[in-house]
């Protein structure tokens, strides 16, 4: 049962996906901190009032049967805030994956030559275009 279980967590790449799923964690938190603590309040020196989270557009105001003022009201600074600091990580981690993740090169293509006759590519080491059969 054990050796059946090693096998499983090696053989569809669990610990490695729980590595991941770890390391992911924390670079979300990094980049979370980023966007809240470096970025947004030099975006917020930008914009007319430091608080603009908390900007809202209220829709009506009514009191309640206890006295209390009753406001009903779309927050949208939370929600631009929110959509800043989605934008903010998403290049960050874009940053991070292409710096991390380069592309192979593309493999160099295959030596030939050039038919004389009908100028096709063909091997080097070839006699007779495959082409237009001429001599080479």
């Amino acid at each position: 049962m054990l050796k059946g279980f090693k096998e499983f967590l090696f053989k569809n790449n669990v610990l490695a996906l729980a590595i991941a799923v770890i390391v992911g964690g924390a670079v979300g938190k990094v980049v979370s901190s980023l966007a809240a603590e470096i970025i947004m309040p030099v975006v917020s020196l930008l914009l007319p009032s430091g608080e603009w989270r908390t900007a809202r557009l209220v829709l009506s105001r009514a009191t309640g049967p206890d006295g209390k003022e009753v406001v009903n009201a779309l927050g949208y600074g939370s929600f631009l805030g929110n959509v800043i600091d989605f934008l903010v990580i998403a290049f960050v981690v874009y940053l991070l994956t292409r710096s991390l993740l380069k592309e192979p090169a593309a493999a160099p293509a295959a030596p030939s030559k050039q038919c004389p006759r009908c100028l096709e590519s063909i091997a080097p080491a070839a006699t007779r275009c495959k082409y237009c059969t001429a001599e080479v």
